[in-house]
């Protein structure tokens, strides 16, 4: 959960949303304390960073909730606001403010659980409760997932995606879940075929996890689904490019013939011209591609720079670059500028000699180099 330049957090939780949250408590119950709830809240939440301020509106909520879970839990599902628009299909994740609300029905509820599942349910209908219910999995997977039969053919489709959201094996920022990475697969086989596209992206986020892990049971998996014709072909072959686009990035053979590419082109070997041959960091490295076609072809090109790291070694990264149809005799030149941030947060940039490789449907095909110097 990194804080973005126009600071999330503090979008996210203000003081207009925490009043908020303490008016839905006041109006569900007479004797809540909302002066004193938005004062312990607000006396510490500016210095917290997003996560933090999840965990301490909850930890608060500790000390203005009743202390027994079931008659904290039944305050909680009398203050929610009306659930989220059941006539919308995707993009609507729901208001970040009842965060909080699933991070303290997981400290407090963890001992009750089919209490607290019940809960999670309806919180989930107003915010995503995907983190909160890895939780209960880790603590009482049979129960959950035994749960997780019914809420898979739920009529709301927030509670649709949790099953397959709360189950993935690297949900991004979630607690680590023991479930082991089999265990969903029939769940999603029902999920894949869901009408709307908030469930089927969630389905296709869970395969490319799950790609990182096994990646010959999701193509074979994603095949499977196909053949069987559950889902419209339009939107299966959108959760196929989605599902599969970290074993493309990687050439896996079984993902692009899935995704219908040769995976030896009929194309004259490609040219790469490095236009700059010389990049500070914080400029462009400039370069053109091109290619012919022997025969007819489709191509996924993509190109691969080999950064320098501190120990002399180098590591790759992959980027796309351009989808193209050729016919018989046919080319075409690419070019592409990439900007070599040197402010970048998930790598850092080194001076000396960087490479530039070509890798169209899954192979390298044509290298470069360019010096990378200081700014």
């Amino acid at each position: 959960m990194a804080e973005t330049r126009f600071s999330l957090k503090d979008a996210l939780f203000n003081k207009e949303k925490v009043a908020y949250l303490g008016d839905l408590f006041a109006r569900a119950d007479g004797g809540f304390d909302k002066a004193g709830f938005e004062r312990d809240v607000m006396v510490a939440l500016p210095e917290l960073e997003l996560k933090q301020r999840i965990d301490h509106i909850a930890e608060v909520l500790t000390f203005y909730l009743p202390a027994e879970f079931e008659s904290a839990a039944a305050l909680i599902e009398r203050a929610l606001p009306p659930e989220l628009d059941p006539m919308k299909t995707d993009d609507d994740f729901g208001d970040f403010i009842f965060a909080p609300l699933g991070a303290f029905v997981a400290k407090k509820g963890i001992d009750k659980p089919e209490r607290a599942l019940v809960t999670l349910a309806a919180l989930t209908k107003r915010f995503s409760m995907e983190y909160a219910i890895r939780d209960f999995l880790n603590a009482h997977e049979a129960l959950v997932m035994q749960v997780m039969q019914d809420w898979m053919q739920d009529g709301n489709y927030h509670l649709r995606r949790l099953v397959s959201e709360g189950t993935r094996p690297r949900l991004p920022w979630g607690r680590k879940i023991a479930l082991n990475y089999l265990a969903p697969i029939e769940l999603l086989d029902r999920l894949y075929s869901d009408p709307t596209r908030y469930v089927t992206r969630s389905v296709a986020n869970h395969l490319n996890d799950i790609a990182k892990i096994d990646a010959e049971l999701v193509v074979s998996r994603l095949a499977r689904w196909r053949a069987e014709g559950k889902q419209s072909a339009k939107e299966m072959d959108w959760m196929t490019r989605h599902a599969l686009r970290g074993l493309v990035k990687q050439g896996h053979r079984g993902a692009l013939e899935l995704l219908g590419y040769q995976i030896a082109p009929p194309i004259n070997q490609p040219e790469v011209r490095v236009r700059t041959p010389e990049v500070a960091i914080g400029d462009a490295l400039e370069f053109d591609v091109h290619l012919k076609a022997e025969a007819d072809a489709v191509l996924l090109v993509d190109y691969v720079l080999e950064f320098l790291k501190a120990d002399g070694s180098h590591r790759a990264k992959v980027f796309k670059l351009k989808q193209v149809s050729l016919k018989a005799g046919q080319s075409v030149t690419v070019s592409k500028k990439h900007r070599l941030r040197g402010d970048a947060t998930t790598y850092r940039l080194y001076p000396g000699i960087q490479r530039l490789k070509l890798q169209i449907n899954g192979v390298i095909c044509g290298t470069g180099e360019f010096n990378l110097t200081q700014a």
